[in-house]
């Protein structure tokens, strides 16, 4: 019997890779409290990472997703599979598949508490 094809899937250094082109994009717009969340070891996690910054307002807030946008298709020619939220400006979702960008205003950060949601996470809190 032949063996059933195996799913393609870019290689835990890839999504490591894509997480250090979204925080350079995050930092080049001065985003603030930068969160990358490693959820490789959390059982029915549906991503590797879900890095989550905040901003101040939503001139900022379009800024940095925009910039994230840019740094990760310099760097890798890599699109974005899936954009919500840039309407109304106030959590950008950016969805690379195995990386999950989470772009807040600093109030609906702290009302939707994503890193509560994700403890099992492991966490690495990046300087501003």
């Amino acid at each position: 019997m032949p063996k059933s094809p195996k799913k393609a899937t870019p290689s835990v250094d890839a999504s490591e890779e894509i997480v250090q082109w979204v925080v350079k994009g995050m930092q080049e717009k001065k985003a603030q409290e930068i969160v990358v969340m490693d959820l490789r070891g959390v059982t029915n996690a549906f991503t590797d990472f879900f890095v989550i910054c905040s901003g101040t307002s939503d001139t900022q807030i379009e800024a940095i997703a925009d910039s994230v946008d840019k740094e990760v298709w310099e760097s890798g020619k890599i699109h974005v599979h899936a954009m919500e939220g840039k309407a109304n400006r106030e959590w950008i979702l950016m969805d690379y598949y195995d990386v999950i960008v989470h772009v807040f205003l600093k109030e609906k950060r702290t009302f939707f508490k994503l890193e509560e949601l994700w403890g099992d996470a492991v966490f690495t809190n990046i300087p501003d």
